[in-house]
């Protein structure tokens, strides 16, 4: 999955469903070029209003109203083709993977009645962010002028519009498997917003995982939704403080994304510890979503477990098992 007809898509959950006249009603601060109401399948798109943000490239946020519970698996390709198409071309976003609700549901430390809330969930609201819609075929899906932040931003606003909405549960972004009720997510924006400081924890997750009876990973999920890779942190428990390792997580994050920098192989930063951790790129991290990421292991003097250094590497870069030598050699 990549960006693609929609650069960006971010979800309400609803406990009932909206009607678009509801939709166009709340956001009476945007310009709102239209409003459709028919739709034909569901899953590519249900009654809809778009909302101009950005007159320079053409960019528009298609905001549809779907009288369908989030389908977390994303469809069979053999009994559900329409909601699996939809999936593949990104209309639920354009980096979500099926599953992703669920785990949002099991990583939501700061909001714990998230289940409860999502088990409500009868409908939602989308939100996808396009160049695309309405221009010619060989129109760029992408300008070159691209800006991420500034898409999510406009996204974020309109979400705040929305959530006041009568039957509105929650935010949900399935690229960052993030979870928010609405006082948590106006808080953490407005924090965000006051400090001048990206509201990470409103588009990306940082999760916490057991690797063995020692070991443990944290990552954060939803990156490349600011065009940089995951970052991912494998440590032994008893020896560094899991808050200092989720502030090491995000300030990487937040380095990658204001400097454009990038992290080669064996390079090390200042973490949790006061010592260096080394960075390597994966092709996939230890979880799910599959993605891209950095994986930050500290230089101590405990021996690293072989799920760490070889989980997601590619292909051509694992060492074979012995099992795997040529017969002869």
């Amino acid at each position: 999955m990549a960006k693609g007809i929609f650069t960006q898509g971010v979800c309400i959950l609803l406990e009932r469903p909206i009607s678009i006249e509801e939709v166009a009603s709340a956001l009476g601060d945007f310009e709102v070029l239209g409003t459709r109401e028919d739709s034909e399948e569901w899953a590519m798109g249900g009654p809809s209003a778009l909302v101009m943000f950005d007159d320079e490239t053409g960019g528009t946020v298609t905001v549809d109203t779907v009288d369908h519970p989030w389908p977390d698996d994303m469809g069979d390709p053999q009994t559900e083709f329409m909601v699996f198409g939809a999936w593949s071309m990104g209309h639920f976003g354009p980096f979500t993977y099926p599953g992703g609700l669920e785990r949002a549901m099991q990583q939501a430390w700061s909001w714990r009645e998230a289940p409860e809330f999502v088990e409500r969930h009868q409908a939602f609201l989308r939100l996808r962010t396009s160049y695309v819609i309405g221009k010619e075929e060989d129109a760029r899906c992408m300008p070159e002028e691209y800006d991420p932040i500034a898409e999510l931003e406009f996204s974020m606003k309109i979400v705040q519009a929305l959530l006041s909405l009568e039957g509105a549960l929650c935010y949900y972004n399935p690229n960052g498997e993030v979870l928010l009720d609405e006082d948590n997510f106006r808080s953490s924006l407005n924090y965000g917003w006051a400090n001048e400081l990206l509201p990470l924890d409103v588009w990306s997750n940082v999760r916490l995982f057991n690797i063995d009876e020692t070991w443990a990973l944290m990552d954060t999920v939803g990156n490349w939704q600011l065009e940089v890779p995951d970052i991912e942190a494998c440590f032994v428990v008893d020896d560094y403080e899991v808050n200092e390792v989720a502030n090491f997580l995000r300030n990487a994050s937040n380095y990658l994304v204001q400097t454009d920098a990038i992290i080669n192989d064996g390079e090390t930063m200042d973490g949790p510890g006061d010592i260096r951790w080394a960075a390597i790129r994966y092709e996939n991290g230890i979880c799910d979503p599959p993605r891209e990421t950095l994986r930050f292991v500290p230089v101590d003097d405990h021996e690293v477990p072989k799920l760490v250094q070889e989980t997601g590497r590619a292909e051509e870069d694992q060492e074979p098992d012995d099992d795997d030598t040529p017969a002869g050699e």
